[in-house]
C-alpha cells in the first residue's frame, strides 16, 4: 500500500511539474511574444522576463524586436529628364506592434516581401519627380528621408516602423553612361580647345605690348643717346674752338697729329702725297712752314 501511494506520489508530482513546464515560457531581451489560443492570438508581451500561459490550450509564438535589414532588388526608374536610372536601396525596420504584425503578415518573409513592394513603388514616386543631378549629388538626403516617410506611413498598419532608408547607387545604365561619358569627354574637350585658343589670344596681346613696349624703349633710348651725343659733340667743338681762339697755331698742330695718327697706320693702305704737300707741313718744320727739301 505505502509502495502503491510512493507511485501514485510520483506520477501527481511529475504531471504537475510537467504542466508547470508548459505554463511557463521566457521572452528574452531581443525577443517579443505573442500568446495564441487554438490559433487565434490572445495577447503579446512586448517587456523581457518570465510569462505564462495556459498548458495545453495556448501556445507562445516569438517576433524578433532588434532592427532588421531589407534589401531590395534593384528598381529601374527614369527621372524628370529622361535619364533612365538603376536605384540600389535598402531599408531598416523593426517590428514594434508584434499582435498586427502577426494578424497580417504572420513571418518574416512575408513581411519582406511586402516592404520590399512598398519601397520600390515609393522610390518610382518620389524620383521619378527629381531630375539626374538632384538623385546622384544636390537634393539624396531630402529624397531618402521622404522615401523613408512614405515607407513608414504605409507600413504602420502591419505594426512595423521603418528605422531608415538609404540609396546604395544611383547608376545609368551601361549604354548610358557610355554615352555621357563620350559626349562628357567631348564637352571638356571643346573647352579645353577654348581655354588653349583663349591662352593663345592672350599670349599673342601680352607679346605684342612687349614687343611695342621694346620698340618705344628704343626709339627712347637711340633718341636720349643722340641728344648725349649732339650734346657731346656740341661740348666738344665749344671747348675746341676756344682752344682754337687762345692759340691758333697749337690747336693747328694737334689737328695735324690726330691726322698723322689716323693715316699712318700700319696696314695695307697706301698715299701717294707730294712732299711739299700742306699735310706734310710739321714734318721736321714744328714752327709750321713748309719743307722745301725734295
Amino acid at each position: 500500500m505505502g509502495r502503491l501511494l510512493t507511485i501514485l506520489g510520483g506520477v501527481v508530482v511529475a504531471a504537475l511539474a510537467f504542466v508547470a513546464y508548459n505554463s511557463v515560457f521566457i521572452v528574452h531581451q531581443t525577443e517579443q511574444a505573442i500568446i495564441l489560443q487554438f490559433g487565434d492570438p490572445k495577447r503579446e508581451i512586448t517587456e523581457p522576463g518570465l510569462g505564462f500561459k495556459t498548458p495545453f490550450l495556448q501556445n507562445v509564438v516569438y517576433i524578433e524586436k532588434r532592427i532588421l535589414d531589407l534589401d531590395a532588388p534593384v528598381e529601374e526608374v527614369i527621372t524628370t529628364d529622361q535619364k533612365q536610372l538603376l536605384v540600389d536601396a535598402f531599408a531598416r525596420f523593426r517590428i514594434n506592434q508584434p499582435l498586427r504584425y502577426y494578424t497580417s503578415l504572420r513571418t518574416l518573409a512575408n513581411a519582406e516581401i511586402q516592404l520590399a513592394n512598398q519601397l520600390n513603388s515609393n522610390l518610382r514616386n518620389v524620383i521619378a519627380a527629381e531630375d539626374f543631378t538632384a538623385v546622384i549629388s544636390t537634393k539624396r538626403t531630402e529624397l531618402m528621408k521622404r522615401i523613408a516617410d512614405q515607407l513608414n506611413a504605409s507600413s504602420q498598419r502591419f505594426g512595423i516602423e521603418i528605422v531608415d532608408v538609404r540609396i546604395k547607387r544611383a547608376d545609368l545604365p551601361v549604354q548610358n553612361s557610355q554615352a555621357i561619358y563620350q559626349r562628357m569627354e567631348t564637352e571638356r574637350k571643346r573647352e579645353a580647345a577654348e581655354f588653349r585658343a583663349q591662352g593663345e589670344e592672350a599670349a599673342l596681346r601680352i607679346r605684342s605690348s612687349a614687343d611695342r613696349e621694346v620698340t618705344v624703349l628704343k626709339a627712347q633710348a637711340r633718341r636720349d643717346s643722340e641728344i648725349i651725343r649732339g650734346e657731346g659733340d656740341a661740348e666738344r667743338n665749344r671747348i675746341f674752338a676756344e682752344a682754337f681762339g687762345q692759340d691758333p697755331d697749337f690747336f693747328a698742330f694737334y689737328r695735324s697729329m690726330l691726322a698723322y695718327e689716323s693715316a699712318l697706320r700700319a696696314g695695307d693702305t697706301t698715299m701717294i702725297l707730294s712732299p711739299d704737300s700742306e699735310f706734310f707741313r710739321y714734318f721736321g718744320n714744328l714752327d709750321g712752314s713748309a719743307n722745301t727739301r725734295r
